[in-house]
């Protein structure tokens, strides 16, 4: 569920107004663009954008890259865009970045709709005039190219409906190819880049009950191997989603330094999503509020902004 507190009543002119104000003169106020942006939901924000743009005849999102800076300005431009536009950016980010485990990607495409993704793509084609493919082809490479591609282009059933007989055998294939150290082989590609989530978690469970564990505890634990390292994520992503957020934000704060892109990231990304059943299962795997470790890892208009989108008054 969503942790965003959306006002039961919203002019998106007087908000359109408050954020030009907001921008207008000597310095920025951070607190009025905190107040409007991370009270609204996303077909909101962008009815926010087109009347500014109509009003001021200048793009709101521009205007807000101009006037802040730092993990603030990250934040507010990632939330402020269309969820595919956001996700095109981030992917696009870690792919010039060459990330070795590329968690972005895996993110998006493990908990993104098959639609969601379609849109995805097309935003990315729009913004960087290639496509998603073309830019995982050539920043990737071997097995991990061929994952990721899989991944990102895949069209996978929604519905409920599982095959048991199919999620026994292919618990087995994959059971065969931990047991023989051949991950990297076209069938455990196949198997995660084209069942249906659900078909997943019926296979993951069938592995589960023939093992005696979870298959992310057999798989190798290889961070130096980037697709061993790129393989494992997914699987952990397709799993339990709740879960493997939980583990980023948890690593993000607990590690030395704090990691803001893993922070805003998950934050931004999942407020309108499930975030406040992972704010409750990380009370529950570390006795301590979400909001109060952001509160502690986190400073200024950056910390508020955070704290608004989990829900918090600020």
């Amino acid at each position: 569920m969503t942790t965003i507190a959306v006002p039961s009543q919203v002019s998106i002119r007087d908000d359109a107004e408050a954020l030009y104000k907001a921008c207008k003169g000597w310095g920025t106020d951070g607190k009025a663009i905190i107040e409007v942006l991370g009270r609204r939901n996303a077909s909101q924000r962008k009815l926010i954008r087109l009347a500014y743009e109509e009003l001021y005849e200048e793009d709101l999102v521009r205007r807000l890259e101009k006037e802040l800076s730092g993990d603030f300005e990250k934040a507010v431009y990632r939330w402020i865009l269309d969820p595919a536009d956001r996700d095109a950016v981030l992917a696009h980010v870690e792919l010039r970045e060459s990330s070795d485990e590329h968690p972005v990607l895996v993110e998006i495409s493990c908990t993104r709709s098959s639609e969601e993704l379609l849109s995805i793509r097309r935003a990315y084609h729009a913004r960087y005039k290639r496509s998603l493919e073309e830019e995982i082809f050539d920043n990737a490479k071997g097995d991990t190219r061929k994952l990721l591609i899989g991944m990102v282009s895949a069209f996978r059933f929604e519905g409920e409906e599982i095959n048991k007989k199919l999620a026994k055998s292919e618990a087995k294939d994959l059971h065969e190819a931990i047991k023989d150290k051949k991950l990297d082989n076209d069938d455990v590609i196949r198997i995660l880049t084209t069942r249906s989530k659900m078909q997943l978690q019926a296979t993951f469970n069938c592995y589960r009950e023939e093992e005696g564990t979870s298959i992310t505890k057999n798989l190798p634990n290889n961070s130096k191997n980037e697709f061993l390292a790129t393989l494992r994520i997914t699987v952990r992503c397709l799993q339990d989603p709740k879960k493997y957020f939980e583990k980023v934000l948890r690593n993000s704060m607990q590690r030395i330094g704090t990691d803001e892109d893993a922070l805003t990231r998950v934050i931004v990304t999942r407020a309108e999503k499930d975030l406040k059943e992972i704010k409750e299962l990380y009370y529950k795997r570390n006795s301590v509020r979400l909001e109060e470790a952001v509160d502690k890892e986190t400073k200024g208009d950056y910390k508020d902004m955070l704290l608004t989108l989990l829900g918090s008054d600020v």
